[in-house]
């Protein structure tokens, strides 16, 4: 016979809770989850490591135009299909899922504004749509933007976020933006008026080989990939393995390419110290 009886208990079902979607972000650099109002009150700038992440073309204007100041340029331009593209995807539906996702018509959005009361044309491309790819109609309103800004006597500030390069669905037609956004930015040097560049990450190939590389004042965001080929394929095709950090901003000012590196909550004061300089 057992010394105690058998033990009587009650089984308490607890509903366990569930975390709601949409509190929290992953740092992509240290790994540490973020609080989203936190990281929106941050600039989305990781308050742990310092790591930038992707802002839309709108989330910089809002940030760096002074409020209800920005008067945009050429918003119902859209991309064509001249070569009738035809791949996994084609281009028409490529087009019609980024602007979908995205809100926006195509990869730029361009036009007036003030910075802390000093007069601007601003140009900022998305990475979400095409990579910010550079075709047709981002060449098109980049360039009229720059022509604005000339005729105007307006600073020039180009913000740009683009892996796409030139983009490929639009061939010949895509590669000829980069000959037509440098020669309007020579005008506008000619002019006697300054051109500030901001590159973030990534920006690459031919925005990187045209406009984004051709500014007064050259300026990116820390540890941007900036260039013309990613390093993977550099390696694969040199077969040498290519120095720590390399085509980084932090390399890349070391080398000389860009003249300054500024964290985004300093990038609006930079813009206008540079704006009364240049004046």
């Amino acid at each position: 016979m057992p010394l105690f009886g058998k033990p009587k208990y009650t089984i308490v079902r607890v509903k366990k809770k569930e975390m709601p979607d949409g509190l929290w972000t992953k740092c992509e650099g240290c790994n540490q989850p973020i609080y989203n109002k936190k990281l929106t009150d941050n600039l989305k700038v990781c308050p742990n490591c310092n790591f930038h992440f992707t802002l839309t073309a709108k989330e910089r204007i809002d940030f760096l135009a002074d409020k209800d100041t920005f008067q945009e340029y050429d918003a119902e331009l859209s991309s064509v299909d001249p070569l009738e593209f035809c791949g996994p995807k084609s281009y028409k539906e490529k087009l019609k899922a980024d602007q979908d996702a995205t809100g926006l018509i195509d990869a730029a959005i361009t036009g007036a504004a003030k910075i802390e009361n000093k007069n601007a044309v601003l140009a900022v491309t998305d990475s979400r749509f095409i990579m910010g790819s550079m075709g047709s109609v981002v060449g098109e309103k980049i360039t009229r933007a720059i022509e604005s800004a000339t005729k105007n006597k307006f600073p020039m500030i180009i913000v740009s976020g683009s892996g796409g390069g030139a983009r490929m669905y639009e061939g010949m037609f895509s590669l000829m933006q980069m000959a037509k956004t440098s020669a309007a930015l020579a005008k506008h040097q000619d002019a006697g008026l300054p051109y500030i560049s901001v590159l973030t990450n990534p920006t690459m190939a031919g925005v990187m080989a045209s406009f984004a590389g051709l500014g007064d004042v050259i300026i990116a965001e820390p540890k941007a990939l900036i260039g013309f080929t990613g390093p993977r394929v550099i390696e694969q095709t040199i077969k040498q393995k290519l120095p720590e950090g390399f085509q980084r901003s932090e390399f890349l000012l070391q080398h000389g390419l860009i003249d300054m590196i500024v964290h985004r909550k300093n990038l609006k004061s930079t813009l206008v110290n540079l704006m009364d300089y240049f004046s």
